[in-house]
Formats: structure tokens, C-alpha cells, sequence
């Protein structure tokens, strides 16, 4: 029963976020690692709503490895974004918005970005 009860949340957020990762789609050169820096739409379209896209983005974060994703995702670059486009973003909350074990091997990805 908890199985299904986390992958249908897992399936609410990603249809959630389909809209946001749209928006964020100028962001998936850099993120990939293809590009040195953002482009401006990319950042434009991060801080246009920073606590739906701040969600999005840890949820891109945590799925990077997933094969369904469709391209290649760079996590500390992925992480990073906030802070280059000047989006105020606190990365270090994701695995709360997640609902992630804070122990979890998910959720120390995130802490290496914690604000200080």
C-alpha cells in the first residue's frame, strides 16, 4: 500500500511541475553541461515563480537519474542555477518540499548546497 501511495505523489508532482519544466527548458543546455553559463530566458523564466520552479527544481534534481527523463542533468550544476540567475532559492530546503528522509542518500545531495 505505501508503494502505490509514493508513486502516485511522485506521479501528482511530476504532472505539477510539466508547465514549470517547460518554462525551464532554455535552462537544460547549461544544466546537461553543454553550456558555460544559463541563457537569460533561462534565468528570466527560473525567477518568474521561484517556489513552483524551486520545487520543480529539486524534483529534477532527485530524478536525474531516472531514464524516462530524456536528457542528461547535472545535479551540482542543476543546483547551482538559483544562485547564478540571482532566483531567491534555498536549495537546501528541497529535501523538505520533497518529503524526504533527511538521512537519505536523496536528500544529501542537496545539503552540500546548504546556505551557510
Amino acid at each position: 500500500m505505501l508503494a502505490s501511495g509514493v508513486s502516485s505523489d511522485m506521479a501528482r508532482d511530476k504532472q505539477e511541475c510539466a508547465a514549470q519544466l517547460v518554462h525551464l527548458s532554455p535552462c537544460i543546455p547549461f544544466v546537461g553541461g553543454d553550456g558555460k553559463a544559463p541563457p537569460p530566458t533561462c534565468c528570466v523564466n527560473l525567477r518568474k515563480d521561484v517556489d513552483k520552479t524551486r520545487r520543480c527544481l529539486c524534483m529534477l534534481v532527485r530524478d536525474r537519474d531516472e531514464p524516462g527523463l530524456g536528457f542528461k542533468l547535472n545535479a551540482t550544476l542543476a543546483l547551482a542555477l538559483p544562485s547564478i540567475c540571482h532566483a531567491p532559492a534555498n536549495v537546501s530546503n528541497c529535501p523538505a518540499l520533497l518529503h524526504l528522509d533527511p538521512n537519505s542518500p536523496e536528500a544529501q545531495v542537496f545539503e552540500q548546497f546548504a546556505d551557510p
